[in-house]
């Protein structure tokens, strides 16, 4: 077919006008000159990245985004990210993601547990499991707070809220509603208890952290079966990120998934090492999709200050020597855009289509001038399906989703 494909997406990178910026949006106010050339450069628009009567997840986003139809596909963002780290269960049991957090008063204090090292992380869920041993409740570490329970499957049914969902807000509406909701309240209050006493939480409180008072199991399935990207679409390709949700999304299509040291899923991650991961797939693939998980994140926090330090990083550490890339080498074709919206007023996902810019080989460029949520409305791209991204951008040799 031609064509190298280099997909940079910012996660949660969209958002809504914000009255102290004056009424724009923190992408709209970071300085983005590699984003803006991009726009420039070559075509912009918007996406619909998320299906209707689909949640906005990163999980469903990225599922569209990579080609697979979630409608058909998704079977909840635990069992996802369970594949990442190689977990199997047995037949009777489904997997859920599972958050620590910090609740303080009833409510959602911050549902990262302060952005938790995994190192931490790590030591209080092995308490956990030494504590439950025996009784069919494994816990698995992921990065920070981004964990995985296994259960049985009796607790397929419930209905759980994403702990980002409900930031300083009461959690009791929003605990686990259904069949076997008690059972799992049980474990959930028993674990707190844990939690509370385990020296490595005390440690955390004296040295000004917060504690993981809770755990908070939601999004839960049985781990999903994807056709080969290769084998389906004829693109051999891979994913860089710092997230267990994206990782798994890679290995169950069979993409590459090289680790990062350092990438962290915050404004720390190790840029540079992601960037290079990311292009040193190209030399035997043609498709790379690197991920930065950082706006998202302070979206979910409401900070917009430090979203517009992310959406910079990103600019400056990721798509700059991405287009640099991209000059040197006569094939390639970039892609820009988030997953879905952050809004930081809203401390949660959203729907609404998101900002796309590509440039590269072959591409004429149209009216966009810049990259934001506004100035992409002036380019020519409307992307209906979330797959329609990848179609345009390798053109003809790319096969349809079926």
């Amino acid at each position: 077919m031609g064509y190298k494909v280099i997909i940079c997406l910012g996660d949660g990178m969209s958002d809504e006008p914000i009255t102290e910026l004056g009424g724009r949006t923190p992408l709209q106010v970071a300085h983005t000159p590699h984003m803006d050339a991009l726009a420039l450069r070559g075509q912009a628009g918007l996406i619909q990245t998320v299906l209707p009567g689909m949640s906005p997840g990163s999980d469903v986003a990225n599922m569209g985004l990579l080609g697979y139809d979630p409608r058909r596909y998704y079977t909840g963002r635990g069992a996802i990210e369970a594949a990442s780290l190689g977990i199997v269960p047995a037949d009777h049991e489904i997997v859920f993601r599972c958050n620590l957090v910090n609740i303080q008063d009833g409510k959602m204090h911050s549902f990262t547990s302060g952005h938790i090292e995994t190192a931490d992380a790590d030591a209080l869920l092995q308490t956990l499991n030494t504590h439950f041993l025996g009784r069919g409740i494994r816990f698995y570490t992921g990065v920070s707070y981004r964990h995985i329970m296994v259960v049985d499957q009796s607790f397929f049914g419930l209905s759980c809220t994403a702990p980002h969902d409900i930031t300083d807000k009461d959690v009791a509406p929003y605990w686990p509603k259904g069949v076997q909701e008690a059972a799992l309240m049980a474990i959930i209050e028993e674990a707190r208890g844990v939690l509370v006493s385990t020296p490595k939480n005390q440690e955390r409180l004296a040295s000004g952290r917060y504690a993981a008072t809770d755990i908070w199991p939601w999004s839960q399935g049985r781990l999903p079966t994807l056709p080969s990207f290769l084998s389906e679409f004829g693109v051999r390709g891979g994913i860089v990120t710092a997230v267990d949700l994206l990782r798994g999304l890679g290995r169950l299509s069979g993409l590459e998934t090289p680790n990062v040291p350092g990438a962290t899923g915050f404004l720390d991650t190790n840029y540079a090492g992601k960037v290079a991961a990311g292009l040193a797939l190209l030399e035997t693939c043609d498709f790379a999709y690197i991920h930065v998980e950082a706006p998202d994140e302070c979206g979910h926090l409401g900070d917009f200050q430090k979203k517009i330090q992310a959406i910079e990083d990103f600019d400056r550490q990721v798509v700059g020597p991405v287009l640099a890339y991209m000059d040197t080498h006569p094939n390639v074709r970039v892609a820009v855009l988030p997953d879905h919206p952050t809004p930081c007023a809203l401390k949660t996902h959203t729907s609404d289509p998101v900002p796309v810019a590509i440039a590269g080989a072959g591409i004429v460029a149209d009216k966009a001038v810049a990259y934001d949520e506004v100035s992409v409305h002036s380019g020519g791209l409307r992307f209906s399906e979330p797959w329609a991204l990848l179609q345009h951008l390798f053109g003809a040799g790319y096969t349809h989703p079926k």
